[in-house]
């Protein structure tokens, strides 16, 4: 290899930020081993795992209370969730032997004054996210420098080509699923005899807030039931940085 070869590539290796850099590593690697990377790299106490313990969550915090079960866990109870996502979390809990799952609300001041009549979410949904998703979310995250979450590619739309590890603002995103496929969370879910969702059964492949999710039919994407009627695919966690 040329001296001129050589110095290009490290001038190209130091032109990319440590998220890109953990991305090169890390782009054909386990979700285990992405899970142990970024532990390794900001240390259990400034990691955290975000989950809506929705219809796949399971296979992601299986995975990682096999890695580290006190891994702090942050749930977003919006106050608009179901009764059986609100169960499903304390089974998983039990189940998997969850250390440390803080479950986060919005602000009662907020809701107060942006949301009194609780008909935000039809008549402005993104703000409605905002206010109970993404501004918790925010505040939750505050003393952590990494985060881990559940997206995939094969989940299309903005998901379809996300990186393993990405910058989000000031911290570091970790994608350990990305790489995935459906039928390797059925065999995580069928090997470790993982409950279902309690919603799947009625016909709720993906589950969110109860006024913006539907059931979806066998030819739909599992997404399609997500904000209905809306050109809505995303609550806004995932496309605003946080700081």
């Amino acid at each position: 290899m040329s001296a001129t070869v050589q110095q290009g590539e490290t001038t190209e290796a130091t032109q990319l930020s440590p998220a890109q850099v953990l991305d090169r590593a890390l782009r054909d690697a386990s979700p285990a081993a992405v899970i142990e990377t970024a532990l390794k790299t900001v240390g259990r106490e400034r990691l955290a795992l975000v989950s809506s313990f929705g219809t796949e969550s399971a296979a992601l915090l299986k995975v990682m209370a096999d890695v580290d079960p006190s891994i702090p866990v942050v749930f977003l109870d919006t106050g608009w969730l179901f009764d059986e996502t609100l169960a499903y979390r304390d089974t998983l809990i039990a189940t998997l032997g969850l250390k440390d799952v803080r479950s986060i609300r919005p602000l009662e001041e907020t809701l107060a004054r942006e949301d009194a009549d609780r008909e935000l979410w039809f008549s402005d949904p993104d703000a409605c996210c905002r206010i109970r998703k993404v501004e918790p979310l925010a505040r939750a995250l505050k003393p952590f420098s990494a985060w881990l979450n559940g997206r995939k590619r094969f989940q299309g739309g903005t998901r379809a080509e996300i990186p393993v590890v990405e910058d989000d603002g000031a911290k570091l995103k970790f994608n350990p699923f990305a790489n995935v496929s459906r039928e390797e969370i059925e065999a995580i879910y069928r090997l470790a005899k993982l409950p279902s969702h309690p919603l799947v059964a009625a016909g709720y492949l993906s589950v969110g807030c109860m006024p913006c999710s539907s059931r979806t039919t066998s030819d739909e994407d599992a997404r399609a039931g997500r904000w209905r009627g809306r050109t809505k695919t995303e609550c806004g966690i995932h496309t605003t940085q946080t700081s």
